[in-house]
Parts: C-alpha cells; sequence; structure tokens
C-alpha cells in the first residue's frame, strides 16, 4: 500500500484508547492513519478530591501494559490504589479460616497484585498520551450507519463521512459496530443487580481487596487511594433497589452485615449506582476489515474484576497482530491476517467468562452439602501449589 493504512477505533473507552496508543507507539506507525470516535464528549476528569463511582482493578500485568505506551505515568499516584492482598471467603465461612483463599504479593514475587483506579483517570493518562502522537481524536461524533465499499468501510457521521481499511469496535456491550456488521452475541443474564457505591470503613483496608460470597451473589470490598473502599455488590434486584434508596445510615448497617463486619462499621461516603449483570460473547471477532475488543467483543461478571484486563489484552494483541501484517508486506485488514486475532483472544476470553460464570452459579446454590464442597474445594485450592501459582499468573496478566 502506498497510502497510510486507515484505521477508524469506534469507542473511546479503555481498550479503544489503549489500542490506538499502542499502534501509535509501534514501529509501524508511520504506515498508519488513525482516527479514534466516540458518541460522547471527551472526559475531564473532576478536579476535587471526590473518587468518581466507577474504578477498575487493574492487574499488575495491565499497569505494565499502561507504563509501556507512556500512559500509566499520567494517572496521579494519589488517585490510584495498589492492592497487596486479596481475602475471598464464603458466608459459611470466616476470612480468615483454612477454607478462605488468600493471595498476597509477597507469595507471587511482586510488588503488589494490582491497582484499583478510577476508569475516567486512566481514559484521561491514555488521551494526554495520544495528545502527543498523531492520533485524530474526534468526540461528540455519533456514527449513523457503517458501509462496505469494496475492500473499505465508510462511516456515515452527522454531516461528514470517514473512509477506513479496518474499523474496529470498541463501543461497548450494545455494540453498534457488532449490529452493523452483522456480528451475533450470545446473552446469558445472571438475574443479579451490580449495585456500587463508596463507603468509610471503621477499619483500615490493608491495602487488600476482599471478597464475601453470599447466597444472593459476591460482594466485593476494593481499596481506594482515600481510605474509603469501594463496594460491588452483586446481589438480587430487590436488594439493589432497596440499597438504592435507603438513606445513609441503613445502607451503612445493610453493608456492614453483608460484608460480615470484615472492616468494622462501613459507613455511606459516596454516590449510589447500580446495573444489571450479564453475560455476553460475540459469535465471531472478525469480519473483512472488521474486528471487535473489549466488552464489544465480551462482557463477563465482575465478580473477578477481569474486565477491564480482558479489553487492555485485547488491544495489545490486535496492534501486535496489525503491526506484524504490515511488517510482513501483508494487508492487515484482511480476513486470515485478523483471524489471528481473534484465534488469540476468543478461547483464552471465553474460558474466562465461563469461569465467572460457573464460579458464580457454584457459589449462590443454596444447598448445604454444596456449600460444604465449595469450602473444602478452596480448601483443596489453598494447598494446590502450581494450579493455585498458574491462576494468579492469569489473574496478574503475568501468565
Amino acid at each position: 500500500m502506498n497510502r497510510p493504512f486507515d484505521i477508524a477505533i469506534v469507542g473511546a473507552g479503555i481498550s479503544g484508547l489503549m489500542l490506538a496508543a499502542k499502534l501509535a507507539d509501534s514501529a509501524a506507525a508511520s504506515e498508519l492513519r488513525i482516527t479514534v470516535l466516540d458518541a460522547g464528549p471527551r472526559p475531564t476528569p473532576s478536579s476535587d478530591d471526590d473518587m468518581a463511582l466507577r474504578v477498575s482493578a487493574i492487574a499488575t500485568g495491565s499497569a505494565d501494559m499502561l507504563e509501556s505506551v507512556g500512559a500509566w505515568q499520567h494517572v496521579d499516584a494519589s488517585r490510584r490504589c495498589a492492592y497487596e492482598k486479596m481475602r475471598v471467603w464464603d458466608e459459611n465461612g470466616y476470612p480468615d479460616s483454612s477454607s478462605a483463599l488468600q493471595f498476597d504479593a509477597a507469595g507471587f514475587a511482586v510488588p503488589q497484585l494490582g491497582y484499583i483506579v478510577e476508569n475516567d483517570r486512566l481514559r484521561a493518562a491514555l488521551l494526554r498520551r495520544l495528545d502527543e502522537t498523531d492520533v485524530t481524536l474526534r468526540f461528540s461524533t455519533p456514527i449513523r450507519a457503517l458501509r462496505q465499499l469494496g475492500q473499505r468501510h465508510c462511516i456515515d457521521l452527522e454531516g461528514d463521512e470517514l473512509h477506513a481499511d479496518l474499523v474496529v469496535g470498541a463501543d461497548g456491550s450494545r455494540s453498534f459496530v457488532r449490529t452493523e456488521a452483522g456480528i451475533g452475541s450470545r446473552l446469558w443474564p445472571y438475574g443479579q443487580t451490580a449495585f456500587v457505591t463508596h463507603v468509610q470503613p471503621e477499619e483500615p483496608h490493608r491495602a487488600t481487596a476482599w471478597q464475601r460470597f453470599l447466597k444472593d451473589g459476591p460482594l466485593g470490598i476494593l481499596p481506594l487511594a482515600d481510605g474509603r473502599v469501594s463496594i460491588v455488590w452483586s446481589t438480587t434486584p430487590d436488594n439493589a433497589r432497596r440499597a438504592g434508596d435507603v438513606d445513609d445510615v441503613q445502607l451503612g448497617h445493610i453493608l456492614s452485615a453483608a460484608s460480615d463486619d470484615v472492616l468494622g462499621e462501613l459507613t455511606a461516603a459516596g454516590p449510589r449506582g447500580s446495573f444489571p449483570l450479564a453475560a455476553q460473547h460475540a459469535e465471531r471477532y472478525v469480519l473483512q476489515g472488521i474486528a471487535l475488543i473489549g466488552d464489544a467483543a465480551h462482557a463477563i461478571h465482575p465478580l473477578a474484576g477481569q474486565g477491564a484486563n480482558l479489553g487492555l489484552r485485547d488491544a495489545s494483541e490486535l496492534a501486535e497482530v496489525i503491526s506484524s501484517a504490515l511488517h510482513q508486506g501483508l494487508h492487515p485488514a484482511d480476513l486470515p491476517v485478523l483471524r489471528r486475532y481473534e484465534r488469540a483472544r476468543r478461547g483464552s476470553n471465553a474460558t474466562m467468562l465461563h469461569l465467572m460464570t460457573a464460579l458464580n452459579r457454584l457459589f449462590t446454590t443454596d444447598s448445604s452439602i454444596v456449600a460444604e464442597l465449595r469450602m473444602a474445594g478452596m480448601r483443596l485450592f489453598n494447598r494446590s501449589g502450581p494450579i493455585r501459582e498458574q491462576a494468579v499468573k492469569v489473574a496478574l496478566g503475568v501468565g
């Protein structure tokens, strides 16, 4: 190709911006013309001291990816909280019992297991890096239609159009690109709603991520840099609705009881939100000139905090495939080339998706026999050596 290879990335979430940054930082950058499109306005993190409601657990391996493209340094250290330990226990047990899963960074020769970071801060860091590149960023730019024109695609915008050799759908679980391209997806509703908020714990969180499995769904307690913790409670729609409606005092009592008082009394100290939970997986990730990454390709249960990390890995893999194809003199939008990305990511994403679904079902099964088997299995996992080590490496994004 004599002209630049045009890539349109639809969606300026974490995975879409990571793909743009990775490509802009690649050896093939001079051969690329990259445009990022997003229907919403450019995010501007609040300048006040309050933490945004939406946070992500960023694994150590994912933080390394962000650092490799020069974005991690733009995340203010005071706005990210490294967590060094994880404690996972069943409501029939205790967080310090032999049946509780316990992970410590020191035991895996890493300084931390990961970080809890506000989504807006991650996006702002990636955008700040992209501002230093030739990537074109177009916000407040909704797409009206996506049409194939020969070997390229035409993206109809309001009063404008954009032609691209490759269109990447990074536009979330309700992906417009996926729908317009005619790619189907399977949906598995969980019958649960995630209730999210921030609370002030009576006791320090000790740089630990906590998770208690309740019969209605898991309660995640994530440490924040300002000493508070972020609550992600996957529960029944009725429980989530009630948590959203009660006053601050009642909410503190509800969440303290649900957490088994592991951090003492919890005091409401932040906004509240909720959203329905479902697993979703695209039937395929690629077509000629089309690729899906992040939630446009897959959505999983938040119980292990892997959603953002999977999207970052998608972005990194697709960037590698594109860069390698250009180096080899191949057309990166050709289906055989894009299938390299699909083969690398779809299987591992499906494994994680179904594992999270199975774990959620296992821990929400209301049976004393199953509860005993769960706890026995957790004790066995704690003593499993290589299996436990490999599982943690995958979660860290280094395995």
